[in-house]
Parts: structure tokens; sequence; C-alpha cells
């Protein structure tokens, strides 16, 4: 069993992502197989989303690319459940991205297509469908526009455990057996479906070729940065999780604080009527039974 495993998302942008013609045409596979329409030309961008202020954050995608009709494509690999909402995530991933093409001196109809299509090892949608597109709709399941392709906006989740890993080779259609690759590459000749894919295959023949170049050193080298990046992840996350934890104090010491405030305003008030009371010459007996508080709280209230 080899080391290199294409679920690790630098695994992953190496294979697709670097910058030469058997990369790029693994790439295009990909792209034609989940997206089910036929792309020639792909370019990779810089992943980096630049932040337009400061309350935004900061994010890295895995693969941004970009078709030669200007549609953009975030490729995602989720291996694990985080504490984040991961729908939220990629959404906002989205909105970020299609809100990020240059627009002055156009008209809105001159938008281009955005997806975020993000490959999850975690159960997401409650159906058996391996591809879920999402969509802007209105209330009723009503398209937000008229036309499907001008619904320029999409969502693709695609989850893996959702292939059944025993379906007969033959039974399987091109995403099935893509994800089955991915799930179980590190395997290579060693797995007999795999082992037939290779041999008959084109499209996994080229995912199998990028994924051979991937040596040894350069798996640990991968390796490496994958853990110096999912630790430094993991402290965001705990950094994340400390400042809601402090926000939330916060706004429990604000509640207090003007239950407090409630409190010895209305404390304020009674004594204020007491003080009329005795000045209209009631007997601290009488104050007591009108106020149902006890002559002892009424003297403390004066103090």
């Amino acid at each position: 069993m080899r080391s290199a495993n294409l679920l690790n998302d630098f695994a992953f942008k190496y294979v697709f992502g670097e910058d030469c013609k058997e990369a790029n045409d693994a790439l295009k596979s990909l792209l034609t197989v989940f997206l089910e329409r036929k792309v020639n030309h792909v370019v990779v961008k810089n992943s980096e989303m630049v932040k337009d202020y400061s309350k935004m954050k900061s994010s890295r995608l895995d693969l941004l690319v970009e078709f030669n009709d200007k549609t953009t494509v975030d490729l995602e690999m989720q291996l694990r459940q985080t504490k984040d909402n991961l729908m939220n995530r990629f959404s906002y991933y989205l909105a970020r991205l299609h809100g990020s093409q240059d627009m002055e001196g156009k008209s809105y109809g001159q938008l281009k297509e955005t997806i975020v299509m993000i490959f999850f090892n975690v159960n997401i949608v409650e159906n058996d469908n391996i591809c879920n597109t999402f969509r802007l709709k209105c209330d009723g399941d009503l398209p937000l526009v008229k036309e499907e392709k001008e619904d320029c906006m999409k969502l693709r989740a695609i989850e893996m455990p959702k292939v059944d890993l025993n379906k007969p080779l033959e039974d399987m259609n091109e995403q099935e057996k893509m994800i089955y690759y991915f799930l179980n590459c590190q395997k290579g000749m060693d797995d007999s479906k795999i082992k037939v894919m290779i041999e008959n295959d084109e499209v996994i023949q080229m995912l199998e070729k990028r994924v051979e170049t991937i040596s040894d050193d350069r798996w640990k080298k991968i390796i490496e940065d994958f853990q110096k990046l999912h630790e430094n992840e993991e402290r965001i996350e705990l950094q994340l999780e400390l400042e809601e934890t402090q926000r939330q104090m916060k706004e429990v010491q604000k509640e207090k604080e003007k239950a407090e405030k409630k409190v010895e305003e209305k404390d304020q008030e009674i004594k204020q009527m007491i003080q009329v009371m005795l000045t209209n010459g009631m007997s601290l007996e009488l104050i007591s039974k009108s106020l149902s508080k006890s002559e002892d709280e009424i003297m403390e209230l004066l103090k």
C-alpha cells in the first residue's frame, strides 16, 4: 500500500492544481464528471480570498478555477465535521466569490456563474443522492429567476460516504467510480476494482499517473504541511470557541447588570413612596400592610 491519499486536501490540490498539462487534464476530467458538463478549458487561480474590510473572515480555498467563459468554481475536500456549520461556511465562500467579480461599469446581467463544489467525507443531506445542488429559491420551491441558466450561484455537495463501495464495478457510474478511487487510491493496484479501472478507464488512468508522481519524500512534506495547517485550524477553532464563550459571558453580565439596575430603580421608587407616606403621617405599620413588606424591610430601604 502506498502513502499517497487523495482525501488529504494538500494531495488533492497537488494532483489537480499543479501547473502542468497532466494536472490540468485531470482537473478538466474531474469537473466534467461532477458538474455533468463538458469542460474544455480551465485555469487554476489564486485561492486566497482577500478581505475587503476588517470584519471579514480570512479564507483560503482548496482549489479555485476559472473556465474560459469566466465561470468560477471553488473545489473543496472536506474530510471531517467541524464545530463550524459546514453548509453556512461554504455558502459564505459562495457569496464572497460571487461578489468579488469586477462589475464596475457593467450591468448585473453580466455576472458570471459561481459554483462551490465540496467533496464531503461526512453525511450532510438526509437523502440518498450522492450529489445535491443548492440554488437560490423562494418559498414554495419556486426559482428566484425565471430561467435556470440565469441562476448563477450554485453550491454542489458531493457526499462520498453515500457511495456503495461493495457495488459491482460494472454497475457504478462515472461519479461513483471516481469517488471509489478517491476513497481507496492509497491501495493502488492492490485493490481489485482500482486495478480494473486503471487498466480500462482513461479518466482513472489519468488520475493514477498524477498520484504516482507523489514520491514518499513528497508525501512526507505534504503530511507535514497538512498537520501544520490543521494544527493552526484547531487553534483558530479553540480561539473562536474562547471568543464565543467570552461574548456569552459578557452578554450574561450585561443582562445581570440590567436586572440589578431595574431592581435598584424599583427600590428607589418604593423608597420615595415610603417617604411620601411618612410625610403624610402614615404609620410604619400601615405602610407595611400597604406595600406587603415587613417593617424591617421598610427600615432597610430608608437607610
